[in-house]
């Protein structure tokens, strides 16, 4: 299999040639993608190479005695993955989570269901099926859900944003997947998104919360037995409809990237010590973006940034520079209106691939990594309607990740069990 020695980003074909004419033979296969403006370069001085293309990408040679080529379609088809099976969620299901809530070495699903203002718990009876959801109240109009172990117990607890309050509830699992009422802390206005991490490296964590309308993010310090110090808030852009963390400098400290939806961009807010942070540093990504995930896909072991571009109906990829900076965004078309994006490695070369929810067409797109960083065309599923949110977790025990997406109108949950 040919190893790309380089990769180029958003370059004509023409500017990729020259590229290749400039290298003085040392460079001897050009494979560009027209459909992301990216092209791998490939060194010559071997007496033979395979490359593997896709058939939406150019091989241009030079130098080369002998060329033989050989094609295999990959179709767009649920090869990956099987049907969808869904499950009754409450009104509106918003955002879901998933891990292990009842200690039974199983995956179970935890959603926020937002004009519910409930919790949902479906426990997971095996071969990746579930129970009819149990119920937890929470505040009003939950928007986004985590699960974490927030008073060192070994057992997933449950944090959810608060929309309609401007608060944020904690319920503590209490054994065998039975969680105590919720406690609120207040935070600022319309809480949309949260995460959880120890931001002060004193082996608790603490929960990070974007709040819409106030333009800004707080950070509650966890005291150690899963309650919370009032909230410090930093201010960001305008409508921070997301947040992440992740190392992105590599100073073994969590950082905060947030998005900025009405601005376009994203903030990058390091981690200065003490769970203390710095203002915010943007970068332009595409129209109304909806959310951020952090994950290494270029196998440097940085962090990068993979966006959902709502109005774009992109998805925007950032490569981080190594020093908690970022490139200038790659963008891959998905479907219409994405909402969410996650990262998991769904065909085993180690290599992390991009899943959304695209919430205008009733679809998730999948994108495939390629290596060094660049994707594969999308791959689309059908869905429910208005898929919000999507989850890549093993839920039947199989080392394989399946795909689960809450679906906001028709108030269930889909189930794509991997192939």
């Amino acid at each position: 299999m040919g190893i790309p020695n380089m990769s180029l980003f958003n370059l004509t074909q023409n500017e990729c040639i020259c590229e290749m004419l400039k290298s003085n033979g040392l460079i001897s296969g050009v494979n560009y993608f027209s459909s992301n403006r990216t092209c791998q370069l490939f060194r010559s001085g071997n007496s033979s190479i395979v490359i593997k293309v896709n058939l939406n990408s150019c091989l241009i040679y030079i130098n080369q005695t002998v060329i033989s080529t050989t094609t295999r379609n990959v179709s767009n088809n649920n090869s990956l993955f099987g049907n969808q099976r869904t499950y009754s969620a409450g009104a509106t299901p918003y955002f879901i989570a998933v891990g292990n809530l009842n200690n039974d070495s199983t995956a179970d699903i935890a959603v926020a269901n937002y004009d519910s203002n409930t919790v949902g718990i479906l426990f997971n009876i095996g071969n990746g099926s579930f129970s009819s959801q149990r119920t937890y109240s929470v505040g009003p109009n939950p928007a986004s859900i985590v699960l974490s172990d927030l008073n060192s117990d070994e057992q997933l607890d449950i944090v959810v944003t608060n929309f309609g309050s401007n608060t944020i509830s904690v319920l503590l699992n209490i054994g065998n997947g039975t969680f105590s009422s919720q406690k609120t802390y207040l935070v600022n206005d319309q809480p949309i998104s949260a995460v959880v991490a120890d931001t002060n490296n004193d082996n608790k964590s603490d929960i990070v919360v974007a709040n819409l309308y106030a333009d800004n993010i707080s950070v509650l310090r966890n005291y150690g037995n899963g309650t919370f110090s009032p909230q410090t808030t930093y201010p960001v852009g305008s409508f921070p409809r997301a947040v992440t963390v992740s190392d992105i400098s590599s100073d073994n400290k969590p950082d905060i990237i947030v998005v900025n939806a009405d601005l376009n961009n994203i903030g990058v807010l390091l981690n200065i010590g003490n769970g203390t942070f710095s203002s915010q540093k943007t970068y332009p990504v595409g129209d109304n973006p909806r959310s951020v995930v952090a994950g290494d896909l270029n196998n440097d072991a940085k962090p990068d940034l993979v966006i959902a571009n709502y109005d774009s109906n992109t998805t925007a990829i950032l490569f981080n520079k190594g020093n908690g900076t970022f490139s200038s965004p790659t963008n891959y078309s998905v479907g219409i209106g994405p909402k969410s994006a996650v990262l998991s490695d769904l065909n085993e070369d180690n290599q992390l691939d991009i899943i959304v929810t695209n919430y205008d067409s009733n679809t998730i797109s999948i994108l495939l990594n390629s290596g060094n960083g660049t994707f594969r065309p999308k791959i689309n599923y059908p869905t429910g309607g208005s898929p919000r949110s999507g989850v890549a977790a093993d839920v039947n025990n199989d080392n394989k990740p399946d795909l689960i997406v809450a679906n906001e109108v028709w108030n269930n949950i889909s189930v794509f069990l991997h192939n």
